[in-house]
């Protein structure tokens, strides 16, 4: 697996139980998943000799992240390296214009769109409307997104990046109700697998909250969701997971937003609330194993991510845990060995069960707690 994030460490915990080895290719020692998968090759996702060294011997050649350039995985390809999702369906993943044009071409519903040359093609493309810029390669939380506010500070930032060689996208400003999530996974025979479609809560460009399944989303288009995830993964030719994130609008329509192809945070929820986690998905995928089931396990499961607070507390983390099981015995944790920055992603919170209000209240507080070591109502873990 190439990067050694918090998707690494998780999927190595499901190769394990598959009797599978997961080699990783790290940054750094310290990397989240080179602190527990033994088989770590150090190096970067940009260099040829580390990605041939990562890739020697194994059965499946695949990803924690998309930053890798399909140029090189051509090369590894065609030295018969086994590269799952393909370089070809990867790059719709990578580049969100290459991205745009192919969802239009085979008639997915897309935003109005268009490649941004000069920042004063804005002003026609805007007509007047909010619109959404984007570098159109990397960005993530919120990076390389700016919701303008007016057309000077969309100009601005078409103009800085533009100006820095970063290629720019302007999109219309969705009208929507919420954010969704369509998880699936594909393997190279065609079998296709899907998990419930669920609401993603954004904060400041970062998922905060995930509620599987979505509330209050008729079964139509439920469905809908489900089978345009799985439509795109055959058209695309993935190969493991494919997110598709949404957009419903206030109408009820949907909207694609953007891709990923690994594992993703929406699908988190899955380790606790479903047959079969995503991690252990993907690898079934990349293995060529028959999928497997992907029912949920309870009515709903919240899961919270714990984001790094701006002043690290006092307590330790293993105080936090203690304190947490304390009050909240059912919640799952699940840590990803990062040090603690501001509005980091260091590990997430599922909670299972049938009330959705209570679940949420549980999940949030939990994670608030593992962030800032206070509870969100004043509770005294000493009294």
């Amino acid at each position: 697996m190439i990067g050694g994030g918090q998707l690494a460490r998780m999927t190595h915990q499901s190769a394990i139980a598959l009797g599978q080895a997961l080699r990783v290719l790290a940054v750094t020692p310290d990397d989240p998943a080179a602190q527990v998968t033994p088989d770590v090759v150090i190096g970067s996702h940009t260099d040829l000799d580390a990605l041939r060294r990562a890739a020697e011997g194994a059965q499946a050649f695949t990803f924690d992240h998309e930053h890798v350039p399909t140029d090189l995985l051509e090369k590894l390809v065609a030295e018969g390296v086994n590269v799952a999702p393909p370089p070809e369906a990867l790059i719709h993943a990578q580049d969100k214009l290459v991205m745009r044009r192919r969802l239009e071409a085979i008639g997915a519903p897309i935003p109005r769109y268009a490649e941004v040359t000069d920042p004063a093609e804005l002003d026609a493309f805007a007509l007047g409307q909010p619109i959404v810029l984007k570098t159109v390669r990397g960005g993530y939380d919120g990076r390389g997104v700016l919701l303008a506010r007016d057309l000077d500070e969309a100009r601005d930032f078409a103009a800085r990046n533009l100006a820095e060689g970063i290629a720019v996208l302007a999109e219309e400003r969705v009208d929507m109700r919420r954010e969704l999530a369509a998880l699936v996974a594909r393997s190279p025979f065609g079998q296709g697998a899907a998990w419930p479609v669920v609401e993603t809560v954004q904060r400041d460009g970062i998922c905060v909250e995930v509620i599987a399944p979505a509330q209050d989303l008729d079964s139509e288009t439920a469905s809908a969701a489900g089978q345009l995830a799985l439509r795109l993964a055959a058209e695309l030719g993935v190969v493991g997971l494919l997110a598709v994130e949404l957009f419903e609008t206030v109408d009820g329509a949907l909207v694609v937003n953007e891709l990923a192809m690994r594992p993703h945070n929406s699908g988190h929820w899955t380790m606790d609330g479903s047959r079969t986690s995503q991690f252990e998905q993907h690898l079934r995928a990349v293995l060529d194993y028959p999928l497997g089931d992907t029912t949920p396990l309870a009515p709903v499961t919240v899961m919270a991510n714990v984001l790094g607070a701006e002043d690290k507390s006092d307590m330790g983390m293993d105080e936090r845990l203690h304190h947490l099981f304390g009050r909240i015995p059912d919640a799952k944790v699940h840590l990803y060995g990062k040090e603690e920055r501001p509005g980091r992603k260091i590990g997430h919170v599922n909670v299972v069960g049938d009330d959705v209000a209570k679940l949420r209240e549980r999940a949030t507080r939990a994670a608030h707690w593992l962030s800032h070591a206070e509870w969100t109502d004043g509770w005294d873990e000493h009294a």
